[in-house]
């Protein structure tokens, strides 16, 4: 059978390495001038390795990915380092990443502590997700911590995550986020490109085509001869297509689709990406070692808060700066609707913005410590899962026939990132092998 699959980030690959082992063909379109989706990489003339556009870590836990990497024989390439996450509280960093750190923050009391150490141990051991759908974070996570933790560190976090969006989020969001998070982070030598490479590779190894720069324009049913896909220099019938792009971008190119269902598909909701990495000539966050620091934000339209991104990643307090010709990696990551103003300001304005808060952090830093920055945006990075999301997710095979979707909206009730890119992707596969049967 001759297969095509939509966009070659890890998804796409998985799947794609899935179908050629079972003996079909497969080509896949990339909009990209690279592979790897979200999880790609760029690198700077100076640097020995390349740096992830959207930083990137994975957890111990992540079985889907971790078992691909070993069938790639890559195990050796995976390491789990222990860097350290923190949050800001009355204007000063403070970790906040294990329970012997949660007994000594400053904001709680003994009852605080014990509080927040009994809910939080309920969600990273209950199994009961279905039933905290019914319920928004906002509202489950205010009654069980109480207003104090919550709006001490639960709130800001859903607001910098969700922006106008944050009261709609479900609970099993936020227990799938607790449920399978781990203190060790892992990482790939030569980073998140070096295992991007290694699958293209296996999939090229197999018999796969890939086609980068090649965005799709249109998918049209020819009923039981097939699909046709149209791109700016072809047009091909394939047996079967699977797309792994966002939802509305389907529902736009898809011809056939029911309008109740392309409808569903633009009904779900998601946030977009910005990230402006920056190569500083000296350590930001040294005082404290901190790899991750989460930005408190108050303002959910984002225009009140005091610092202008959600996140503020020093990674190499997680990564060897030597790998990056001894620059310190910086990024600044903030989650914004699809039409916020900084998916139209300038590289200059959007560093001008970012950069003009780091005092806050480091009151000796300047201007002039930046070498050189970098700015990457995307319009879908973020899904927002309302109340019983569960019912609302499309499934993978659409109701054109031979059509079939794996996206970051049906991961759901876990998080996006790579491990469940990487299961959804296999999970379309065999889907599509099995209905070949």
């Amino acid at each position: 059978m001759k297969f095509a699959v939509v966009g070659a980030g890890i998804a796409g690959l998985s799947a794609a390495y899935d179908l050629l082992g079972a003996g079909h063909e497969v080509v896949i379109y990339e909009a990209a001038n690279q592979p790897g989706g979200l999880a790609a990489g760029f690198r700077d003339e100076r640097w020995e390795w390349p740096l992830e556009k959207f930083y990137h870590h994975l957890f111990t836990s992540d079985k889907q990915i971790i078992s691909l990497v070993k069938e790639l024989g890559m195990e050796d390439e995976l390491f789990f380092p222990r860097p350290t996450t923190s949050v800001i509280y009355d204007d000063r960093i403070v970790p906040f990443d294990s329970p012997r750190r949660w007994i000594t923050f400053p904001g709680f009391n003994l009852l605080d502590v014990g509080r927040f150490g009994l809910v939080s141990a309920y969600l990273r051991f209950s199994k009961s997700w279905r039933t905290l759908e019914k319920e928004t974070a906002d509202s489950w996570m205010r009654r069980w911590y109480g207003d104090k933790i919550y709006e001490m560190t639960w709130q800001p976090m859903l607001i910098g995550k969700f922006g106008p969006y944050y009261r709609e989020a479900n609970m099993a969001w936020m227990w799938a986020r607790l449920h399978v998070r781990s203190p060790k982070l892992g990482y790939f030598v030569g980073g998140f490109q070096t295992f991007v490479d290694r699958l293209a590779e296996a999939v090229e190894q197999r018999g796969g085509e890939i086609r980068l720069g090649s965005p799709v324009s249109r998918i049209e049913s020819l009923g039981e001869s097939g699909l046709r896909l149209v791109t700016a220099d072809d047009e091909i019938i394939f047996d079967r297509v699977l797309a792994t792009t966002s939802p509305g971008l389907l529902a736009r190119i898809a011809d056939g689709l029911p309008d109740a269902y392309t409808d569903s598909l633009r009904e779900l909701k998601s946030m977009g990406a910005v990230v402006m990495t920056l190569a500083l000539k000296q350590p930001l966050l040294a005082a404290s070692n901190t790899y991750w620091l989460n930005i408190p934000a108050h303002s959910p339209d984002k225009s009140k808060n005091e610092i202008p991104f959600l996140a503020l990643v020093e990674h190499t307090n997680y990564i060897d700066h030597k790998h990056y010709g001894g620059d310190t990696i910086v990024y600044c990551g903030d989650y914004v609707p699809a039409d916020h103003a900084y998916f139209s300001m300038s590289q200059d304005e959007l560093q001008e913005l970012f950069t003009g808060v780091l005092h806050k952090f480091n009151p000796d830093f300047k201007p002039e410590w930046v070498r050189k920055s970098w700015v990457f945006r995307e319009r879908y990075a973020q899904p927002v899962p309302g109340l019983n999301h569960s019912e609302k997710i499309p499934s993978i095979r659409t109701p054109l026939n031979g059509l079939y979707l794996a996206s970051m909206s049906q991961v759901y009730p876990w998080d996006r990132g790579t491990n469940f890119a990487v299961e959804i992707g296999r999970q379309a596969a065999q889907l599509m092998l099995d209905d070949l049967k």
